[in-house]
């Protein structure tokens, strides 16, 4: 399997922290830096599933949009707005 960190999607924003920043993300590589390197949470189902999503997304077994979800699914469940 070719792996590609990459793998662009439609945008989507967060907005992290109580300071109201927001962050945008359009790539598996992204959501990969957000959920390993800026996440608040770690322990959630949510966050646990889009963590497993992404690396699948990164090997190409699923696709980018995937990820996409999945980071929308954890960050309703660690309380972070979304925007689309």
């Amino acid at each position: 399997m070719k792996r590609n960190t990459l793998r662009p999607f439609p945008a989507v924003t967060l907005v992290m922290g109580e300071d109201g920043g927001y962050r945008r993300v359009n790539s598996v590589h992204q959501v990969a830096e957000l959920l390993l390197e800026h996440w608040p949470v770690e322990n959630g189902e949510e966050y646990v599933a889009a963590v497993r999503v992404c690396l699948e997304a990164m090997l190409g077994a699923v696709p980018p949009e995937a990820a996409r979800e999945a980071l929308i699914k954890a960050a309703r469940e660690a309380g972070i707005s979304v925007m689309q």
